[in-house]
């Protein structure tokens, strides 16, 4: 078979990945925004539901941090079954559980129910965002998924911002229906993701080969596109998929992104309380904390096409990671509300814009089975950090009797996760080079540049 010239191919890949872009990302971020959404719900219903169930602060920071004790448990198995049973039956079976889930949590009656269902809704959304993440690498080549990565994640910022517009307007429902205000917040966030799993059953196709938008010089070009990565020298498809949890470089990575869900739940403890300094009503303050959500959504936009514009991963992993830290510190030292409030939108985009580039790492190394299982445990863990702050905080918060102090030690966590990095980084390069080394064998031309430029870029 002849191959096509360059410039045809060129033009095959160019409308290939527009029209996979076009046709893929605005529902997985769609799903993502909900899935943000029921995540993020409790932290609004918590300003009624805990004087109405009579639960005290350590019992609810309990029944919260157990979503992540199931979410930590299941990721990985969940990962490893999506990579069998395809995407599009696998996210359909998570949004209809979690929805299911959420909706419970309306009508939670005490205790043992609140923990009960907050750690089921771990189980159910777990595997969902490294599930998306592993999908991403079946439809995007390399190049092309930090910033694939950072589309997806907007959806947070973006659920983060209606969150916190529909979850102050929602408690101010409270006695509609008969229902209290934290019950209107789990019902109207429940049902969206039950609608949604019909939808993405209906049409969310499993891979490119299942597309019928796709079409068929575009389907081969990305197949043979993504074969060509998937063999390239350095990377590794164990034959148990669950060997990827023994993979060094799976726990650098996770031992240094744990810093980034520590940093976010600071920020979504810290946040509220510096808005309600402005004595406004609950509607009005979730219109307040748009405003960060909206300049996160512009930075994950920016960062990771500036990555692939420039070849680096480094820096735009470790400057945003700093620039959160130092704004963190800020945002306690500085006096007045408005200043802190400016600190926490900083921190903000550098918390969530250097993550887009970190998450294209792993498929640099794994592939097939083995990354869904790496991907999912490097999430797993790095999501432990919800589970040490929401525990770690009130601990330091009542050892000092100071409402300021968790925050230094969130921020101090966030700046040595970001500053690893650059340890991080150069193990993976020097890694790459020996197994490329490896399996080229002797000889002039290895292949070192490759996997190493791999690792490099965006």
């Amino acid at each position: 078979m002849t191959p096509s010239p360059p410039q045809v191919d060129a033009r095959v890949a160019e409308a290939t990945i527009r029209t996979v872009t076009l046709r893929l990302m605005p529902l997985l971020g769609l799903m993502y925004l909900i899935a943000y959404i029921d995540r993020q719900n409790i932290s609004y219903a918590k300003l009624q539901m805990v004087g109405d169930l009579g639960l005290s602060e350590s019992v609810y920071g309990l029944g919260a941090s157990l979503f992540f004790l199931g979410y930590f448990l299941f990721e990985v198995p969940s990962n490893v079954i999506l990579e069998r049973v395809g995407a599009r039956r696998w996210f359909a079976r998570i949004m209809l559980t979690w929805g299911l889930i959420t909706l419970l949590l309306g009508f939670t009656q005490n205790t043992t129910m609140f923990y009960v269902l907050r750690f089921l809704l771990g189980v159910a959304e777990a595997g969902f965002f490294p599930g998306v993440l592993f999908a991403l690498t079946l439809w995007f080549p390399q190049s092309h998924r930090a910033r694939m990565i950072g589309w997806f994640m907007i959806a947070s910022a973006l659920a983060n911002a209606v969150g916190a517009a529909i979850g102050g307007a929602l408690l101010d429902l409270d006695g509609t229906l008969g229902l209290k205000g934290w019950q209107w917040v789990f019902v109207a966030t429940g049902i969206p993701a039950l609608a949604l799993a019909v939808i993405v059953l209906r049409i969310l196709p499993d891979g490119p080969e299942q597309a019928p938008w796709l079409s068929r010089d575009g389907r081969d070009w990305l197949s043979r596109t993504l074969a060509a990565e998937r063999e390239s020298g350095g990377k590794v498809e164990h034959g148990n998929p669950f060997a990827a949890l023994l993979d060094r470089r799976v726990w650098m990575l996770a031992s240094v992104y744990i810093a980034f869900p520590l940093a976010a739940y600071g920020l979504s403890y810290w946040l509220p309380t510096v808005v309600r300094t402005f004595d406004v009503s609950n509607t009005v303050n979730g219109f307040i904390n748009i405003i960060p959500w909206l300049i996160t959504a512009l930075a994950l936009w920016w960062v990771p096409r500036r990555a692939a514009r420039t070849g680096d991963q480094v820096w735009h992993v470790v400057v945003p990671g700093l620039v959160a830290a130092l704004a963190l510190v800020l945002s306690v030292l500085l006096p007045g509300s408005v200043v802190k409030f400016a600190c926490l939108c900083v921190a903000a985009a550098g918390v969530f814009s250097a993550q887009p580039v970190f998450w294209s790492l792993p498929a640099t190394f794994l592939k097939g089975a083995s990354a869904a299982a790496g991907i999912a445990a490097i999430n797993s863990v790095g999501n432990l950090g919800g589970l040490i702050a929401q525990n770690a905080v009130p601990f330091i918060r009542d050892q000092t009797g100071s409402n300021l102090a968790p925050m230094y030690f969130l921020a101090a966590c966030l700046g040595l996760g970001a500053s690893l990095m650059f340890v991080v980084l150069s193990a993976l390069r020097r890694d790459a080079a020996r197994r490329v080394a490896a399996d080229a064998g002797p000889g002039p031309q290895g292949g070192v540049g490759a996997s190493i430029s791999g690792i490099g870029t965006a």
